[in-house]
């Protein structure tokens, strides 16, 4: 059973393939995606990446969580599900 990974604090030059060659390191990469702004197209700083198994996400966990990458301490945990609101208009307050 895969693991997905929350990544924070990215570099906002970091390409998709870096984080994946980092996130190799620990095992198995099944995907690895910066998230960006819908508007702008600007990377928003964070980003997920889906390892192949649980053991090797935990890897990841210990072994990334923390580390410098160009200047900035990478934070890694794992993923929560995502929170949809009921109404479907993102919580904008509208009924």
């Amino acid at each position: 059973m895969s693991m997905k990974l929350f990544v924070g604090n990215l570099p906002h030059q970091m390409t998709e393939d870096q984080l994946r060659d980092i996130f190799s390191e620990a095992g198995q990469v099944a995907s690895a995606k910066i998230i960006t702004d819908r508007h702008t197209g600007q990377p928003r700083g964070f980003g997920f990446v889906e390892m192949e198994t649980k053991l090797e996400g935990q890897k990841a966990i210990s072994m990334i969580n923390g580390r410098v990458v160009e200047g900035r301490a990478l934070a890694v945990n794992e993923a929560r599900p995502q929170q949809r609101s009921s109404s479907g208009n993102r919580g904008r307050g509208y009924r």
